[in-house]
């Protein structure tokens, strides 16, 4: 009697929040780079790696149109920036 995979599993659940999955994104870094992983799990963690970023790009994406909201759409160059 053979045991039948699950295969579909659950995907994981979305980041509660920016920092999280910047949290998550930097552990999947650290063990890809640590080469410990199965070739399977690399891939997985590839994946989840992927997603992590679409998912900040897209925060980072909102925060900015709430700022050139703010800002009456026009962004303003940090003092730094402008001196370069």
């Amino acid at each position: 009697m053979s045991k039948k995979l699950n295969p579909d599993p659950a995907p994981p659940a979305a980041p509660a929040s920016f920092e999280e999955a910047m949290a998550e994104l930097a552990a999947l870094v650290t063990q890809m780079e640590s080469g410990q992983l199965p070739l399977e799990a690399s891939v997985a963690a590839y994946a989840r790696g992927s997603e992590l970023v679409k998912y900040c790009a897209g925060q980072l994406d909102k925060v900015e149109s709430q700022v050139k909201i703010l800002e009456g759409d026009m962004l303003k160059p940090f003092a730094d920036e402008v001196q370069a």
